[in-house]
């Protein structure tokens, strides 16, 4: 979206999966709340075949042959998570969104504060968001929703980001422009069943651990670290023992044995550990993430630039 004094250009993005049931159903509803937008501002909706193998491609043709602001792109492979086409997510909120992006915010974000997920998903998933907040040092939303409003400067700071495995919600955050989260109780799916599994959720955390943390491959350094303390702890019990005179009560071979696995264990995941950070290094570099993003420039006006310097304040 581009922030101009007058008409706004927005562009709504939905991409949708196997909903050949409910895509007419949500894009009524859509058009509802698009068509006294469309007055004031320039609106546009991009509907992304996510891949599906009904006919949803079929329905979504339908829509665009009756809307000339509707366009259609069809993915060959299911590579895009952003945003429920299904209904849950109100569009009612769009004028909201809008509202608050007038008021100064990039970013705005969408929570939800009801919903009907299973207490065991709410409760993994926030603790998931908190811990990925701590060891990727990038604050997270929890409840927060592929439901947003992303200003021009954001969509060009994600443009930059290109990795292959991307967590979106992760990238908003960790781009670091205003943001706002508008709460919302989510509905009812119009139809149909959520398409994603126990194992899509997995590869989701996997995703987004591995590309905002480098704390996993500093795992083995960790233990070769406490591998290290033990053999230090072993090698004063057994001195103990030789200094009270109590020698005789070891095991013949049992702590030399012991102090001599401890050692080597500890060089090999210390050594393992000092291999997983330069690794980490090396994939934060093929990333290629901006080193920086600037979110607005501020200069001085010509009439100040032309002040006499007496006349200007120390």
């Amino acid at each position: 979206m581009r922030r101009d004094r007058g008409r706004l250009a927005i562009d709504i993005v939905v991409p949708v999966y196997n909903e050949e049931a409910v895509v007419a159903e949500f894009h009524r509803q859509l058009i509802d709340v698009v068509t006294p937008l469309r007055r004031d501002h320039d609106v546009r909706i991009c509907y992304v075949n996510d891949g599906s193998v009904d006919h949803t491609g079929a329905e979504l043709l339908k829509l665009a042959a009756d809307d000339a602001g509707v366009t259609i792109l069809e993915l060959s492979r299911n590579f895009v998570i952003t945003l429920d086409g299904d209904g849950q997510h109100p569009p009612e909120l769009i004028a909201d969104m809008i509202g608050l992006y007038r008021a100064g915010y990039d970013v705005v974000l969408t929570q939800r504060v009801a919903a009907e997920a299973s207490r065991f998903k709410r409760w993994t998933s926030a603790a998931f968001y908190r811990l990925l907040s701590v060891i990727g040092n990038t604050p997270m939303t929890t409840g927060s929703a592929d439901y947003r409003l992303l200003s021009r400067p954001v969509l060009e700071a994600l443009r930059q980001m290109r990795e292959y495995h991307r967590f979106l919600r992760g990238m908003v955050a960790w781009a670091g422009y205003r943001t706002v989260v508008l709460p919302y109780a989510e509905r009812s799916r119009l139809g149909g069943s959520s398409k994603y599994s126990l194992r899509g959720m997995a590869r989701l955390a996997a995703d987004a651990t591995f590309s905002f943390s480098l704390v996993p491959l500093r795992i083995a350094l960790v233990v070769g670290s406490c591998f290290l303390l033990l053999a230090v702890a072993e090698a004063f019990y057994v001195m103990s023992f030789w200094l009270t005179g109590r020698q005789h009560l070891l095991v013949p071979g049992w702590s030399s044995l012991m102090f001599m696995l401890l050692i080597v264990g500890a060089a090999l995941m210390i050594a393992v550990g000092f291999v997983g950070v330069y690794v980490g290094y090396i994939f934060q570099e093929v990333k290629r993430r901006p080193v920086y993003l600037v979110r607005s420039v501020h200069r001085a006006t010509p009439e100040a630039a032309a002040e006499p310097e007496e006349g200007r304040e120390r």
